[in-house]
């Protein structure tokens, strides 16, 4: 390692459009759509080598299925990188994309690699059913199977029991906690929509967006046009059935989709013989209550923001994920100095879907495009983790 940091750069950042739950992107393996948006990425830079890549990180939450036995390498052998180029798979969960980018970062920052390619993916449609190994040999009742799409499985029984309730409850304590209303919820909901509607018709997407071959998705299937307040209001509660909030349309949905970026140091970035979307300033992980999980980036961003030197004044432009509206909101909240108004300008999960191992690279990659778009600035992404962490990434161009 050498002994000053280097300025670690995001050259590029590609993502699929975002499949819905048994939709278009379905069909197609996880570690096939990982493979994609690796190899989509490389393509984008002719004059680099493939084999200058020294490593690629990828975050994967579930890994139970077609992704298992470490994806990133995996990736790397089906988007026909050189042999030389090894990978590694990394879990954080929801956050799992952001940190593959955050150890990508802070392994060119120390000098270790030069050019890294870091992205996550999920297919929650593939997710498969997974049975226990008995405890004794020759059972002779019924066996369990445990779907790993989403949350708790095979919990330990030493598990505090208020941490291991649904995410959907966690958000409705949220939502207690902070006076949140059911059509407040909806109403970020319907914005959500709205946004991610609009951006896809302005062609906002369009530099990142790498469409699957043979698959008919032209944008991110989860997008409502036509949603209304009236059609939210529709919805039952989906977790609290006695004067619950929280519903299907004020959620993140089930999604497949992968997303990739390029990082590099000076002499990487010299390699590529591209100018650089932006660079990465600073980040930072906080653990918080499980049962509260969805607040935990109100003290992540915080920290991410004060290594950066930085104030939410200082903010072109926010992606926080929106697993429920609950939670955005909640940790709006907590953060009276930022303006609502450039959070999510594209839309976020509740519209456009959140593939769990992919949405903290896509956000990511999202807040490097927007800064490119504005020409320069500062831009935070950041995600509420299951479990209880939160995760937060500082950009500027």
């Amino acid at each position: 390692m050498s002994g000053q940091l280097r300025e670690v750069y995001i050259v590029d950042a590609v993502r699929t459009p975002v499949g819905k739950y048994g939709g278009a992107l379905s069909g197609v393996r996880p570690d096939d759509l990982a493979a994609h948006v690796v190899a989509s990425l490389v393509a984008r830079t002719p004059e680099l080598d493939p084999a200058r890549i020294d490593d690629v990180f990828f975050g994967d939450a579930n890994g139970a299925g077609e992704d298992n036995r470490n994806v990133a390498r995996m990736a790397a052998l089906l988007a026909g990188l050189p042999v030389t180029v090894p990978g590694t798979t990394v879990n954080r969960l929801c956050g799992s994309g952001m940190e593959a980018v955050i150890q990508a970062a802070r392994a060119v920052a120390v000098g270790d690699v030069s050019v890294a390619v870091a992205g996550g993916v999920e297919s929650m449609s593939r997710a498969p059913w997974v049975l226990p190994k008995p405890e004794r040999a020759f059972p002779a009742g019924h066996q369990e199977l445990y779907s790993t799409t989403l949350g708790w499985r095979m919990v330990n029984p030493r598990m505090d029991p208020r941490w291991t309730i649904p995410l959907g409850e966690s958000a409705e304590l949220i939502a207690d906690r902070h006076g949140i209303t059911r059509e407040q919820q909806d109403a970020f909901a319907v914005a959500s929509h709205e946004k991610a509607a609009r951006a896809w018709k302005d062609g906002l997407y369009e530099a990142e967006v790498v469409p699957v071959e043979g698959v008919d998705l032209p944008r991110d299937e989860t997008i409502r046009d036509n949603t209304s307040m009236e059609a939210l209001a529709r919805l039952k509660p989906a977790f609290r059935k006695d004067g619950g909030t929280v519903t299907a349309g004020n959620s993140s949905p089930l999604n497949d989709g992968a997303a990739a970026l390029l990082i590099v140091d000076e002499e990487g970035l010299k390699a590529t013989g591209r100018e650089p979307l932006a660079r990465i300033r600073a980040s930072a992980v906080t653990g918080i209550e499980p049962d509260y999980f969805g607040l935990a980036p109100v003290e992540a961003v915080r920290k991410a923001l004060a290594k950066a030197g930085k104030g939410f004044g200082d903010l072109g432009t926010v992606e926080l994920n929106e697993a429920f509206a609950a939670q955005v909101l909640g940790c709006l909240a907590g953060w009276p100095e930022l303006d609502p108004s450039i959070v999510n300008p594209r839309g976020g999960a509740i519209a456009v879907g959140h593939p769990l191992g992919a949405s903290g690279a896509r956000i990511a990659g999202a807040v490097a495009h927007q800064l490119a778009a504005a020409g320069s600035g500062t831009g935070l992404a950041a995600l509420c983790i299951g479990v209880g962490q939160g995760l937060a990434l500082v950009l500027e161009r």
